[in-house]
């Protein structure tokens, strides 16, 4: 992209209103590509799809500043145009990385020329990200559950990769049970309102979500269910409830038509805790059972992992600053656990985490390295994690930033570790994050060879969105990803 500065435009608001109609008009291109070719657009990993004309406005204001280049609706439109006049196959396109590698490596072509030569592997291709669909049964319907069934919706696109058949929950005692698990999945008050309809069929037990049938199955447990009843086969269960976490109890969900067991929490003995972008190579084909690990490990892994191999780690100390959870009790009341019977929404509560020494089974070589401590808040949702490292060598808050900046932009880690360079910045900035937590550069601080970073998570939507990556990647879903450097 050109080092020259865009000139600032002689009318602010007509400029304004050009490239909100450019948009306007991308977006029937972006979702017939999503629709019909299974193809979805991104600007600088951030999905494109189903976004609102000031989402995606936003979406080019953020490139501009982290990356300090002028990318605007004026580049992109004509890439997006260009794109949805060929036949593609199933692919993931980054639009505004695609503009910028034309405009440093166009070398006079036109940009159809361009987006022809760059997208020539696909054109024409019906090879599919998966075979055939991949059923997906929700075991338990709470926070992440309930976060999980909607990322899973917003991503079914043609119907042919992960399909949600059903839900198991326990039933309970009143007659509108249905009415009720719709309502918590229509409305949340952290996340906001549902984006589409639910129908709620009674008599079948079916929740209708954006024409996504749903059975909800009534069990008390595993063994009383056989998934062929309800037309599911070789299903992946995803195990929300957080009560099992060992291989002997996690093994009953291996019921007649189902296949294999995510866990969305930190697994015991030998299940492989996984915290995709960094040691997601363990998701194998002989894999039955692994675990999404937890939210905190989630946000620190792959800042821990990138620090570490850049520039070594000798020791630290990771805390959390963690949104208080529905394990904890509104008032005063009795708990097993130190401090947690104490009001979530009146108190600072003291507690332990086993993210630093769960760290250790995704990066081994931090083993002894880390210790970890808790602090829970009065917030209902996001997180923090500061880290405190003593590195092995010594460094800058310009060299670091930089450093994660890239990271966070152009790596294989983009997904995992979001970047922002805002002085205002709170938590409730970070509802909705899909990244696996967001370095805050301007918090950084180094002394020689000590750091101390700041990574906001939202230690709910952000870890559901890690599952279902883990989740995609388990059942075999394979992205082809341009441009072809962005790996």
């Amino acid at each position: 992209m050109s080092d020259k500065p865009r000139p600032s435009p002689a009318d602010f608001f007509l400029d304004w209103k050009q490239r909100e109609a450019l948009i306007e008009g991308m977006i029937p291109l972006i979702g017939k590509l999503y629709r019909e070719a299974n193809v979805s657009t991104y600007m600088y990993g951030e999905n494109m799809v189903n976004k609102s004309v000031t989402d995606l406005m936003k979406a080019h204001r953020f490139v501009r500043q982290v990356e300090q280049n002028e990318l605007s609706e004026f580049d992109t439109s004509p890439m997006l145009q260009a794109i949805s006049k060929l036949q593609l196959g199933p692919a993931h396109l980054d639009i505004g990385k695609m503009v910028v590698r034309y405009q440093e490596q166009g070398n006079g072509r036109s940009i159809d020329e361009f987006v022809s030569a760059e997208l020539a592997d696909i054109v024409g291709s019906d090879t599919k990200p998966l075979p055939q669909p991949q059923d997906v049964v929700l075991y338990g319907f709470g926070r992440i559950g309930r976060l999980i069934a909607r990322i899973l919706i917003a991503k079914t696109g043609g119907g042919d990769l992960l399909r949600l058949r059903a839900i198991v929950v326990r039933k309970s005692t009143i007659s509108n049970d249905l009415e009720k698990r719709a309502a918590l999945l229509r409305r949340d008050s952290v996340h906001g309102s549902f984006k589409g309809t639910i129908r709620v069929l009674k008599d079948d037990d079916i929740l209708v979500v954006n024409g996504n049938p749903i059975k909800i199955i009534y069990a008390n447990g595993p063994e009383e269910i056989d998934y062929r009843d309800y037309d599911i086969n070789n299903a992946l269960i995803v195990d929300n409830t957080g009560v099992w976490k060992d291989r002997e109890v996690l093994s009953c969900h291996l019921r007649p038509g189902a296949s294999k067991v995510l866990l969305t929490a930190p697994a015991g003995d030998d299940i492989p805790n996984i915290v995709y972008g960094v040691n997601d190579d363990q998701i194998t084909d002989d894999r039955q059972i692994i675990s999404a690990a937890s939210c905190t490990t989630n946000a620190i892994v792959p800042i821990l992992k990138s620090v570490s191999d850049e520039f070594g780690i000798n020791c630290g100390h990771v805390e959390t600053v963690h949104a208080y959870t529905n394990d904890q009790n509104l008032i005063d009341n009795y708990h097993k656990g130190d401090r947690r019977g104490r009001s979530a929404p009146l108190n600072m509560v003291l507690t332990s985490t086993g993210a630093a020494k769960a760290v250790v089974k995704v990066i081994p070589e931090l083993k002894g390295k880390l210790t970890g401590n808790a602090i829970r808040v009065p917030t209902p949702n996001v997180s923090m994690a500061i880290l405190n490292l003593q590195l092995g060598r010594e460094t800058s808050v310009q060299e670091i930033n930089e450093f994660l900046r890239q990271k966070a932009l152009h790596s294989s880690l983009q997904q995992q570790i979001g970047y922002t360079v805002s002085s205002e910045a709170v938590s409730t900035d970070f509802v909705g994050s899909r990244q696996a937590c967001v370095m805050d550069s301007r918090a950084t601080i180094v002394e020689g060879n000590s750091c101390v970073l700041y990574c906001w998570y939202d230690n709910e939507f952000g870890y559901s969105c890690q599952v279902v990556r883990c989740l995609e990647k388990f059942a075999g879903v394979v992205w082809r990803s341009y441009p072809l450097e962005v790996q």
